[in-house]
Protein backbone atom coordinates (compact mmCIF):
# COMPACT_ATOMS: atom_id res chain seq x y z
CA UNK A 1 0.00 0.00 0.00
CA UNK A 2 1.17 3.25 -1.13
CA UNK A 3 2.10 5.96 1.99
CA UNK A 4 -0.33 8.76 2.11
CA UNK A 5 -0.49 11.76 4.20
CA UNK A 6 -3.02 12.46 7.02
CA UNK A 7 -6.44 14.06 5.64
CA UNK A 8 -6.59 18.04 6.51
CA UNK A 9 -9.86 19.37 7.94
CA UNK A 10 -12.24 21.87 6.09
CA UNK A 11 -12.50 25.20 7.93
CA UNK A 12 -14.46 25.17 10.95
CA UNK A 13 -17.50 26.83 10.66
CA UNK A 14 -17.12 27.27 6.63
CA UNK A 15 -20.80 27.46 5.29
CA UNK A 16 -21.62 25.84 2.02
CA UNK A 17 -21.27 29.45 -0.16
CA UNK A 18 -18.15 29.83 1.76
CA UNK A 19 -16.44 26.52 0.61
CA UNK A 20 -13.27 26.52 -1.78
CA UNK A 21 -13.65 23.27 -3.92
CA UNK A 22 -9.94 22.22 -4.84
CA UNK A 23 -8.97 20.11 -7.73
CA UNK A 24 -5.50 19.12 -9.31
CA UNK A 25 -5.02 18.03 -12.87
CA UNK A 26 -1.61 16.12 -13.41
CA UNK A 27 -0.83 15.94 -16.85
CA UNK A 28 2.66 16.08 -19.33
CA UNK A 29 3.56 17.36 -22.41
CA UNK A 30 0.91 17.21 -25.24
CA UNK A 31 -1.99 15.88 -23.29
CA UNK A 32 -3.61 19.10 -23.23
CA UNK A 33 -3.65 20.03 -19.37
CA UNK A 34 -3.28 23.31 -19.75
CA UNK A 35 -6.45 23.24 -21.83
CA UNK A 36 -8.24 21.14 -19.61
CA UNK A 37 -7.69 23.62 -16.99
CA UNK A 38 -8.84 26.34 -18.37
CA UNK A 39 -12.12 24.63 -19.29
CA UNK A 40 -12.32 23.95 -15.81
CA UNK A 41 -12.08 27.69 -15.04
CA UNK A 42 -14.16 28.64 -17.68
CA UNK A 43 -17.40 26.16 -16.38
CA UNK A 44 -17.10 27.51 -12.81
CA UNK A 45 -17.18 31.03 -14.07
CA UNK A 46 -20.19 30.16 -16.01
CA UNK A 47 -21.87 29.14 -12.77
CA UNK A 48 -21.77 31.71 -10.91
CA UNK A 49 -18.13 31.06 -8.97
CA UNK A 50 -14.79 33.29 -8.45
CA UNK A 51 -12.24 30.77 -9.41
CA UNK A 52 -8.16 30.57 -9.96
CA UNK A 53 -5.92 28.25 -12.27
CA UNK A 54 -2.48 27.91 -11.22
CA UNK A 55 0.32 25.29 -13.57
CA UNK A 56 3.72 24.01 -11.39
CA UNK A 57 5.97 22.30 -13.57
CA UNK A 58 7.02 18.80 -12.23
CA UNK A 59 10.15 17.23 -13.55
CA UNK A 60 8.99 13.44 -13.04
CA UNK A 61 9.11 11.02 -16.37
CA UNK A 62 9.29 11.88 -19.32
CA UNK A 63 9.05 15.78 -20.11
CA UNK A 64 7.99 16.28 -16.90
CA UNK A 65 4.36 16.04 -14.84
CA UNK A 66 2.91 19.46 -14.82
CA UNK A 67 0.43 20.05 -12.01
CA UNK A 68 -2.15 22.03 -12.54
CA UNK A 69 -4.26 23.72 -9.62
CA UNK A 70 -7.61 24.80 -9.67
CA UNK A 71 -9.85 26.77 -6.77
CA UNK A 72 -13.47 27.36 -7.11
CA UNK A 73 -16.15 29.42 -4.69
CA UNK A 74 -19.39 30.90 -5.38
CA UNK A 75 -18.91 34.43 -5.58
CA UNK A 76 -21.20 35.91 -2.98
CA UNK A 77 -19.17 39.49 -3.23
CA UNK A 78 -16.30 38.47 -1.06
CA UNK A 79 -13.28 37.78 -2.70
CA UNK A 80 -11.57 34.69 -0.96
CA UNK A 81 -8.46 33.90 -0.24
CA UNK A 82 -6.69 31.27 -2.78
CA UNK A 83 -3.81 28.78 -2.32
CA UNK A 84 -1.19 28.67 -5.72
CA UNK A 85 -0.58 24.76 -5.37
CA UNK A 86 -2.15 21.83 -3.20
CA UNK A 87 -1.35 20.81 -0.36
CA UNK A 88 -1.36 17.28 1.12
CA UNK A 89 -4.66 16.07 2.03
CA UNK A 90 -6.34 18.88 0.95
CA UNK A 91 -7.87 18.11 -2.47
CA UNK A 92 -11.34 17.54 -3.13
CA UNK A 93 -10.93 15.98 -6.84
CA UNK A 94 -7.98 15.04 -8.40
CA UNK A 95 -7.25 14.11 -12.21
CA UNK A 96 -4.46 12.18 -13.41
CA UNK A 97 -3.70 11.73 -17.26
CA UNK A 98 -2.29 8.93 -17.09
CA UNK A 99 -2.34 5.38 -14.45
CA UNK A 100 1.01 5.88 -12.73
CA UNK A 101 0.37 9.48 -12.39
CA UNK A 102 -2.51 8.57 -10.67
CA UNK A 103 -0.33 6.64 -8.38
CA UNK A 104 1.98 9.75 -7.80
CA UNK A 105 -0.51 11.99 -6.54
CA UNK A 106 -1.20 9.08 -4.00
CA UNK A 107 2.47 9.00 -2.88
CA UNK A 108 2.16 12.24 -2.50
CA UNK A 109 -0.35 12.37 -0.35
CA UNK A 110 -2.76 14.31 -2.54
CA UNK A 111 -5.63 11.48 -2.64
CA UNK A 112 -7.32 11.05 1.15
CA UNK A 113 -10.10 8.18 1.54
CA UNK A 114 -12.68 10.55 3.64
CA UNK A 115 -12.15 13.45 0.99
CA UNK A 116 -10.99 12.84 -2.72
CA UNK A 117 -12.57 11.99 -6.11
CA UNK A 118 -10.08 10.35 -8.38
CA UNK A 119 -10.31 10.44 -11.86
CA UNK A 120 -7.75 9.06 -13.92
CA UNK A 121 -7.23 7.49 -17.67
CA UNK A 122 -6.32 3.59 -17.44
CA UNK A 123 -4.24 3.58 -20.09
CA UNK A 124 -0.17 3.42 -19.20
CA UNK A 125 3.14 5.67 -20.92
CA UNK A 126 5.97 3.37 -19.98
CA UNK A 127 8.61 4.98 -17.55
CA UNK A 128 11.88 5.29 -18.38
CA UNK A 129 12.54 3.24 -15.67
CA UNK A 130 10.24 0.77 -16.81
CA UNK A 131 11.77 0.87 -20.52
CA UNK A 132 15.26 0.78 -19.89
CA UNK A 133 14.82 -3.31 -18.36
CA UNK A 134 15.56 -6.27 -20.28
CA UNK A 135 12.36 -8.03 -19.15
CA UNK A 136 9.04 -6.87 -18.64
CA UNK A 137 9.96 -3.96 -16.44
CA UNK A 138 6.56 -2.74 -15.70
CA UNK A 139 5.00 -2.02 -12.71
CA UNK A 140 2.03 -3.60 -11.70
CA UNK A 141 -1.40 -1.49 -12.77
CA UNK A 142 -3.25 -3.91 -10.84
CA UNK A 143 -1.56 -2.47 -7.40
CA UNK A 144 -1.92 1.11 -8.43
CA UNK A 145 -5.96 -0.02 -8.94
CA UNK A 146 -6.32 -1.51 -6.05
CA UNK A 147 -4.41 1.47 -3.93
CA UNK A 148 -6.25 3.97 -5.97
CA UNK A 149 -9.69 2.11 -4.64
CA UNK A 150 -8.33 2.12 -0.78
CA UNK A 151 -6.69 5.67 -0.78
CA UNK A 152 -10.01 7.45 -2.54
CA UNK A 153 -13.24 8.45 -1.69
CA UNK A 154 -14.38 7.52 -5.26
CA UNK A 155 -12.62 6.07 -8.13
CA UNK A 156 -13.20 6.36 -11.72
CA UNK A 157 -10.91 5.20 -14.43
CA UNK A 158 -11.23 3.99 -17.66
CA UNK A 159 -9.26 4.22 -20.77
CA UNK A 160 -9.73 8.01 -21.85
CA UNK A 161 -6.71 8.65 -24.36
CA UNK A 162 -8.48 5.16 -26.63
CA UNK A 163 -11.83 7.15 -26.33
CA UNK A 164 -9.89 10.32 -27.13
CA UNK A 165 -8.05 8.70 -30.29
CA UNK A 166 -10.90 7.04 -31.37
CA UNK A 167 -12.93 10.73 -31.87
CA UNK A 168 -10.08 12.34 -33.31
CA UNK A 169 -9.73 14.53 -30.32
CA UNK A 170 -7.12 14.89 -26.99
CA UNK A 171 -7.42 12.99 -23.80
CA UNK A 172 -8.51 16.43 -22.29
CA UNK A 173 -11.60 16.08 -23.88
CA UNK A 174 -12.11 12.71 -22.53
CA UNK A 175 -10.57 13.76 -18.90
CA UNK A 176 -13.65 16.73 -19.23
CA UNK A 177 -16.26 13.84 -19.72
CA UNK A 178 -15.07 12.06 -16.56
CA UNK A 179 -15.32 15.00 -14.58
CA UNK A 180 -18.29 16.08 -15.98
CA UNK A 181 -20.08 12.10 -15.67
CA UNK A 182 -18.67 12.14 -11.96
CA UNK A 183 -21.01 14.77 -10.63
CA UNK A 184 -17.71 15.64 -8.08
CA UNK A 185 -18.66 19.62 -9.44
CA UNK A 186 -21.79 21.23 -8.86
CA UNK A 187 -22.23 21.64 -12.53
CA UNK A 188 -24.96 20.68 -15.62
CA UNK A 189 -23.33 19.08 -18.75
CA UNK A 190 -24.35 22.02 -20.79
CA UNK A 191 -22.18 24.10 -18.56
CA UNK A 192 -18.95 21.71 -19.82
CA UNK A 193 -19.75 21.54 -23.51
CA UNK A 194 -20.86 25.36 -23.73
CA UNK A 195 -17.21 25.79 -22.30
CA UNK A 196 -15.79 23.26 -25.01
CA UNK A 197 -17.73 25.34 -27.88
CA UNK A 198 -15.90 28.67 -26.65
CA UNK A 199 -13.10 27.33 -27.52
CA UNK A 200 -13.36 27.25 -31.21
CA UNK A 201 -11.21 24.61 -32.57
CA UNK A 202 -11.85 21.05 -32.62
CA UNK A 203 -14.99 21.28 -31.30
CA UNK A 204 -16.98 18.74 -32.71
CA UNK A 205 -14.17 16.12 -31.73
CA UNK A 206 -13.68 17.40 -28.54
CA UNK A 207 -17.48 17.54 -27.78
CA UNK A 208 -17.66 13.48 -29.27
CA UNK A 209 -14.81 12.80 -26.50
CA UNK A 210 -16.23 13.92 -23.94
CA UNK A 211 -19.85 12.44 -24.52
CA UNK A 212 -18.45 9.26 -24.48
CA UNK A 213 -16.20 9.80 -21.31
CA UNK A 214 -19.92 11.53 -19.67
CA UNK A 215 -21.58 7.85 -20.32
CA UNK A 216 -18.43 5.63 -19.50
CA UNK A 217 -18.25 7.38 -15.82
CA UNK A 218 -22.09 7.42 -15.90
CA UNK A 219 -22.13 3.91 -16.41
CA UNK A 220 -24.29 4.19 -19.19
CA UNK A 221 -22.29 3.85 -22.51
CA UNK A 222 -22.82 0.98 -24.90
CA UNK A 223 -20.46 -2.20 -24.89
CA UNK A 224 -17.57 -1.67 -27.69
CA UNK A 225 -18.75 -3.47 -31.12
CA UNK A 226 -17.18 -7.01 -31.17
CA UNK A 227 -14.65 -6.99 -34.41
CA UNK A 228 -15.74 -8.94 -37.19
CA UNK A 229 -13.22 -12.09 -37.41
CA UNK A 230 -12.26 -11.62 -40.72
CA UNK A 231 -10.58 -8.62 -40.31
CA UNK A 232 -7.60 -10.14 -37.68
CA UNK A 233 -6.54 -11.80 -41.09
CA UNK A 234 -6.89 -9.11 -43.71
CA UNK A 235 -2.76 -8.91 -44.30
CA UNK A 236 -2.59 -12.58 -45.28
CA UNK A 237 -3.77 -11.71 -48.56
CA UNK A 238 -0.71 -9.82 -49.49
CA UNK A 239 1.22 -12.68 -48.81
CA UNK A 240 -0.33 -14.35 -51.43
CA UNK A 241 -1.37 -17.87 -50.16
CA UNK A 242 -4.64 -17.83 -50.84
CA UNK A 243 -6.53 -16.96 -53.75
CA UNK A 244 -9.09 -14.56 -52.66
CA UNK A 245 -11.20 -13.21 -49.28
CA UNK A 246 -13.60 -16.14 -49.63
CA UNK A 247 -11.32 -18.88 -49.26
CA UNK A 248 -9.17 -16.85 -46.56
CA UNK A 249 -12.25 -16.80 -44.88
CA UNK A 250 -12.49 -20.38 -45.11
CA UNK A 251 -9.37 -20.95 -43.95
CA UNK A 252 -9.34 -19.01 -41.12
CA UNK A 253 -12.68 -20.82 -39.71
CA UNK A 254 -10.98 -23.67 -40.49
CA UNK A 255 -8.13 -23.05 -38.03
CA UNK A 256 -10.57 -21.60 -35.27
CA UNK A 257 -12.31 -24.64 -35.82
CA UNK A 258 -9.05 -26.93 -34.24
CA UNK A 259 -8.82 -24.34 -31.38
CA UNK A 260 -12.45 -25.20 -30.27
CA UNK A 261 -11.01 -28.44 -30.02
CA UNK A 262 -8.40 -27.79 -27.58
CA UNK A 263 -8.55 -27.80 -23.63
CA UNK A 264 -10.66 -24.40 -22.35
CA UNK A 265 -7.29 -23.36 -20.19
CA UNK A 266 -5.74 -23.48 -23.63
CA UNK A 267 -7.78 -21.53 -26.06
CA UNK A 268 -7.57 -17.67 -25.11
CA UNK A 269 -3.80 -17.87 -25.79
CA UNK A 270 -3.77 -20.62 -28.65
CA UNK A 271 -6.10 -18.03 -30.35
CA UNK A 272 -3.90 -15.11 -29.63
CA UNK A 273 -1.21 -17.17 -30.80
CA UNK A 274 -2.82 -18.04 -34.20
CA UNK A 275 -4.06 -14.75 -34.40
CA UNK A 276 -0.54 -13.32 -34.49
CA UNK A 277 1.50 -15.47 -36.78
CA UNK A 278 -1.51 -15.43 -39.54
CA UNK A 279 -1.17 -11.41 -39.28
CA UNK A 280 2.71 -12.32 -39.53
CA UNK A 281 2.36 -14.69 -42.78
CA UNK A 282 -0.76 -15.93 -44.08
CA UNK A 283 -2.82 -19.00 -43.34
CA UNK A 284 -0.74 -21.88 -44.11
CA UNK A 285 1.68 -20.36 -41.17
CA UNK A 286 -1.05 -20.50 -38.96
CA UNK A 287 -1.74 -24.10 -40.10
CA UNK A 288 1.97 -25.01 -38.75
CA UNK A 289 1.80 -22.80 -35.27
CA UNK A 290 -1.20 -25.21 -34.58
CA UNK A 291 0.66 -28.48 -35.68
CA UNK A 292 3.76 -27.61 -33.26
CA UNK A 293 0.69 -26.54 -30.96
CA UNK A 294 -0.64 -30.27 -30.70
CA UNK A 295 2.02 -31.56 -29.51
CA UNK A 296 2.80 -30.00 -26.23
CA UNK A 297 -1.46 -30.85 -26.01
CA UNK A 298 -1.11 -34.17 -26.48
CA UNK A 299 1.08 -34.42 -23.64
CA UNK A 300 -0.48 -32.32 -21.11
CA UNK A 301 -3.50 -32.63 -18.20
CA UNK A 302 -5.73 -31.24 -16.48
CA UNK A 303 -3.43 -31.84 -13.59
CA UNK A 304 -1.12 -29.77 -13.86
CA UNK A 305 -3.36 -26.71 -14.97
CA UNK A 306 -2.52 -27.00 -18.84
CA UNK A 307 0.44 -24.92 -17.73
CA UNK A 308 2.37 -26.56 -20.36
CA UNK A 309 0.18 -25.80 -23.55
CA UNK A 310 -0.37 -22.68 -22.42
CA UNK A 311 3.58 -21.77 -22.35
CA UNK A 312 3.80 -23.33 -25.76
CA UNK A 313 0.76 -21.32 -27.26
CA UNK A 314 2.38 -17.95 -26.39
CA UNK A 315 6.04 -18.90 -26.69
CA UNK A 316 5.68 -21.03 -30.41
CA UNK A 317 3.64 -17.99 -31.56
CA UNK A 318 6.10 -14.90 -30.93
CA UNK A 319 9.40 -17.40 -31.75
CA UNK A 320 7.74 -18.13 -35.08
CA UNK A 321 7.00 -14.26 -35.52
CA UNK A 322 10.58 -13.13 -35.27
CA UNK A 323 11.59 -9.80 -36.30
CA UNK A 324 13.33 -9.56 -39.72
CA UNK A 325 13.99 -6.68 -42.32
CA UNK A 326 10.91 -7.71 -44.31
CA UNK A 327 8.48 -7.73 -41.21
CA UNK A 328 10.02 -3.98 -40.19
CA UNK A 329 8.98 -3.15 -43.75
CA UNK A 330 5.69 -4.15 -43.49
CA UNK A 331 4.40 -2.72 -40.49
CA UNK A 332 6.48 0.57 -41.89
CA UNK A 333 3.88 0.83 -44.75
CA UNK A 334 0.65 -0.35 -43.38
CA UNK A 335 -2.10 1.81 -43.71
CA UNK A 336 -3.08 1.40 -39.85
CA UNK A 337 0.46 2.90 -39.30
CA UNK A 338 0.05 5.88 -41.07
CA UNK A 339 -3.40 6.29 -39.22
CA UNK A 340 -1.95 5.70 -36.27
CA UNK A 341 1.51 8.27 -36.57
CA UNK A 342 -1.13 10.86 -37.90
CA UNK A 343 -3.09 10.86 -35.26
CA UNK A 344 -0.24 10.82 -32.31
CA UNK A 345 1.32 14.27 -34.20
CA UNK A 346 -2.19 15.71 -34.49
CA UNK A 347 -2.09 15.99 -38.54
CA UNK A 348 -5.56 17.09 -39.93
CA UNK A 349 -6.90 16.05 -42.89
CA UNK A 350 -5.86 17.16 -46.04
CA UNK A 351 -1.95 18.08 -44.69
CA UNK A 352 0.91 16.70 -45.82
CA UNK A 353 3.04 14.36 -43.39
CA UNK A 354 6.62 13.77 -43.81
CA UNK A 355 8.06 11.05 -42.28
CA UNK A 356 11.55 9.60 -42.58
CA UNK A 357 12.76 6.14 -41.59
CA UNK A 358 15.65 4.97 -39.79
CA UNK A 359 17.92 2.36 -40.53
CA UNK A 360 20.79 1.01 -40.06
CA UNK A 361 20.96 -2.84 -41.87
CA UNK A 362 24.28 -5.14 -41.11
CA UNK A 363 25.70 -7.90 -43.60
CA UNK A 364 23.88 -10.35 -41.27
CA UNK A 365 20.43 -8.70 -42.27
CA UNK A 366 20.96 -8.38 -45.83
CA UNK A 367 21.55 -11.96 -46.38
CA UNK A 368 18.73 -12.83 -44.00
CA UNK A 369 16.81 -12.24 -47.04
CA UNK A 370 18.03 -13.65 -49.01
CA UNK A 371 17.78 -17.71 -50.94
CA UNK A 372 18.81 -19.68 -48.28
CA UNK A 373 21.87 -21.01 -50.40
CA UNK A 374 23.44 -17.86 -51.59
CA UNK A 375 23.07 -15.98 -48.02
CA UNK A 376 25.20 -19.36 -46.74
CA UNK A 377 27.37 -19.00 -49.76
CA UNK A 378 28.15 -14.67 -48.43
CA UNK A 379 28.67 -15.62 -44.83
CA UNK A 380 30.43 -18.66 -44.70
CA UNK A 381 32.93 -16.56 -47.04
CA UNK A 382 34.65 -14.06 -44.56
CA UNK A 383 36.28 -11.69 -46.95
CA UNK A 384 33.14 -11.49 -49.32
CA UNK A 385 30.97 -10.71 -46.52
CA UNK A 386 32.88 -8.24 -44.92
CA UNK A 387 33.24 -6.77 -48.99
CA UNK A 388 29.56 -6.57 -49.25
CA UNK A 389 29.52 -5.27 -45.26
CA UNK A 390 31.73 -2.16 -46.19
CA UNK A 391 28.61 -0.87 -48.81
CA UNK A 392 25.39 -2.35 -46.62
CA UNK A 393 26.58 -1.17 -43.31
CA UNK A 394 25.92 2.37 -43.37
CA UNK A 395 22.64 4.74 -41.83
CA UNK A 396 20.13 5.13 -44.13
CA UNK A 397 17.05 7.31 -44.09
CA UNK A 398 14.24 6.45 -46.17
CA UNK A 399 11.47 8.81 -46.90
CA UNK A 400 8.61 7.02 -46.99
CA UNK A 401 6.22 10.39 -47.99
CA UNK A 402 7.84 9.78 -51.07
CA UNK A 403 6.91 6.97 -53.59
CA UNK A 404 10.53 5.82 -53.74
CA UNK A 405 11.13 5.28 -50.19
CA UNK A 406 7.89 3.57 -49.61
CA UNK A 407 7.74 1.61 -52.59
CA UNK A 408 11.60 0.56 -51.92
CA UNK A 409 10.25 -0.65 -48.06
CA UNK A 410 6.52 -2.50 -49.86
CA UNK A 411 8.73 -4.24 -51.88
CA UNK A 412 10.88 -5.23 -49.15
CA UNK A 413 7.56 -5.58 -47.10
CA UNK A 414 6.30 -7.82 -49.81
CA UNK A 415 9.29 -10.01 -49.58
CA UNK A 416 7.32 -12.07 -46.89
CA UNK A 417 5.21 -14.34 -49.23
CA UNK A 418 9.07 -15.97 -50.30
CA UNK A 419 10.11 -15.78 -46.76
CA UNK A 420 9.90 -19.46 -45.99
CA UNK A 421 12.65 -20.20 -48.66
CA UNK A 422 15.21 -17.12 -47.32
CA UNK A 423 18.61 -17.77 -45.44
CA UNK A 424 16.55 -16.00 -42.05
CA UNK A 425 13.44 -18.59 -42.04
CA UNK A 426 15.88 -21.48 -42.16
CA UNK A 427 17.89 -20.43 -39.22
CA UNK A 428 15.28 -19.33 -37.10
CA UNK A 429 13.27 -22.25 -37.57
CA UNK A 430 16.22 -24.91 -36.82
CA UNK A 431 16.65 -22.96 -33.68
CA UNK A 432 12.52 -22.74 -32.49
CA UNK A 433 13.10 -26.73 -33.60
CA UNK A 434 16.00 -27.55 -31.34
CA UNK A 435 14.40 -25.56 -28.47
CA UNK A 436 11.02 -26.74 -28.61
CA UNK A 437 12.24 -30.31 -28.90
CA UNK A 438 14.55 -29.92 -25.41
CA UNK A 439 11.13 -28.48 -23.68
CA UNK A 440 9.23 -31.25 -24.56
CA UNK A 441 11.82 -33.93 -24.32
CA UNK A 442 11.69 -33.32 -20.39
CA UNK A 443 8.01 -33.13 -20.24
CA UNK A 444 7.49 -36.85 -18.72
CA UNK A 445 10.80 -36.59 -16.46
CA UNK A 446 10.17 -32.95 -15.39
CA UNK A 447 7.01 -31.53 -16.00
CA UNK A 448 7.86 -28.35 -14.42
CA UNK A 449 11.57 -27.86 -16.08
CA UNK A 450 9.91 -28.26 -19.48
CA UNK A 451 7.33 -25.15 -18.78
CA UNK A 452 10.51 -23.36 -17.47
CA UNK A 453 12.57 -24.13 -20.74
CA UNK A 454 9.44 -22.73 -22.76
CA UNK A 455 9.65 -19.75 -21.40
CA UNK A 456 12.90 -18.73 -21.57
CA UNK A 457 11.79 -18.20 -25.07
CA UNK A 458 11.13 -14.41 -23.61
CA UNK A 459 14.62 -13.56 -23.43
CA UNK A 460 14.59 -14.11 -27.12
CA UNK A 461 13.31 -10.78 -28.78
CA UNK A 462 14.41 -7.14 -31.02
CA UNK A 463 16.02 -7.05 -33.76
CA UNK A 464 19.53 -6.98 -35.22
CA UNK A 465 22.36 -6.46 -32.50
CA UNK A 466 19.76 -6.59 -29.83
CA UNK A 467 18.53 -10.14 -30.89
CA UNK A 468 22.01 -11.53 -30.80
CA UNK A 469 22.57 -10.32 -27.35
CA UNK A 470 19.19 -12.12 -26.85
CA UNK A 471 19.56 -15.09 -28.01
CA UNK A 472 23.27 -15.04 -26.45
CA UNK A 473 21.58 -15.20 -22.74
CA UNK A 474 19.42 -17.28 -24.07
CA UNK A 475 22.08 -20.33 -24.95
CA UNK A 476 23.41 -19.00 -21.56
CA UNK A 477 20.53 -20.01 -19.55
CA UNK A 478 19.76 -23.18 -21.21
CA UNK A 479 23.80 -24.24 -20.79
CA UNK A 480 23.01 -24.48 -16.63
CA UNK A 481 20.62 -27.62 -17.63
CA UNK A 482 23.92 -30.34 -17.59
CA UNK A 483 24.78 -29.24 -14.69
CA UNK A 484 21.26 -29.26 -13.03
CA UNK A 485 21.19 -32.91 -14.87
CA UNK A 486 18.73 -35.10 -12.03
CA UNK A 487 18.20 -31.99 -9.48
CA UNK A 488 14.94 -31.87 -8.49
CA UNK A 489 14.97 -28.24 -8.22
CA UNK A 490 16.36 -27.88 -11.62
CA UNK A 491 13.00 -25.89 -12.89
CA UNK A 492 13.29 -23.54 -9.70
CA UNK A 493 17.24 -22.49 -10.57
CA UNK A 494 16.11 -22.68 -14.74
CA UNK A 495 13.85 -19.60 -13.72
CA UNK A 496 16.36 -17.79 -11.53
CA UNK A 497 18.63 -18.13 -14.17
CA UNK A 498 16.14 -16.31 -16.63
CA UNK A 499 14.73 -13.67 -14.35
CA UNK A 500 18.81 -12.50 -13.32
CA UNK A 501 19.25 -12.60 -17.51
CA UNK A 502 15.70 -10.08 -17.87
CA UNK A 503 16.89 -7.87 -14.94
CA UNK A 504 20.59 -6.94 -16.26
CA UNK A 505 21.34 -5.85 -19.86
CA UNK A 506 25.38 -6.34 -19.51
CA UNK A 507 24.34 -10.02 -17.66
CA UNK A 508 26.56 -9.78 -14.71
CA UNK A 509 23.67 -10.84 -12.48
CA UNK A 510 23.60 -14.05 -14.97
CA UNK A 511 27.15 -14.35 -15.34
CA UNK A 512 26.86 -14.73 -10.94
CA UNK A 513 24.16 -16.94 -11.24
CA UNK A 514 25.37 -18.79 -13.19
CA UNK A 515 28.73 -19.49 -10.84
CA UNK A 516 26.47 -20.21 -8.35
CA UNK A 517 24.77 -23.24 -10.12
CA UNK A 518 28.13 -24.87 -11.08
CA UNK A 519 28.92 -25.20 -7.33
CA UNK A 520 25.68 -27.16 -6.69
CA UNK A 521 27.25 -30.67 -7.35
CA UNK A 522 29.09 -30.01 -4.59
CA UNK A 523 25.76 -30.36 -2.42
CA UNK A 524 23.58 -32.71 -5.32
CA UNK A 525 19.92 -33.15 -4.27
CA UNK A 526 18.34 -37.00 -3.47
Amino acid sequence: MLDQAPPLRPKAGATEDERVIKLAVLAVGGQGGGVLADWITDVAERNGYVAQSTSVAGVAQRTGATIYYIEMARDTGRLPVFALSPSQGDVDILIAAELMEAGRAIIRGFVTPERTTLIASSHRIAAVSEKIEPGDGRASSSKVHATAEAASKRFIAFDMEEIAADNGSMISASLLGALAGSDALPFARESYEQAIGAGGRGVKASLAAFGVAFDRARGTAAPAPKPAEPAIVESALGAGRVSGPRNLLQGWQALAARIDLKPLAVRDMALRGLRKVVDYQDIAYGGEYLDRLDKAVALDSADHAHALSIAAAKHLANAMCYDDMIRVADLKTRSTRDRRVRREVGVKGGSILQVTEYFHPRIEEFCGTLPAGLGSYIENRPKLAVFLDRRINLGRRIRTDSFAGFAALWFIGGLRRWRRRLLRHKVETAHLERWYTLAIGYVQADYALAVEILNCRRLIKGYSDTHLRAQSKFDRVLSALDMLEGRTDAADWIRLLREAALKDEKGDMLDGALKTVATLDQNPVD
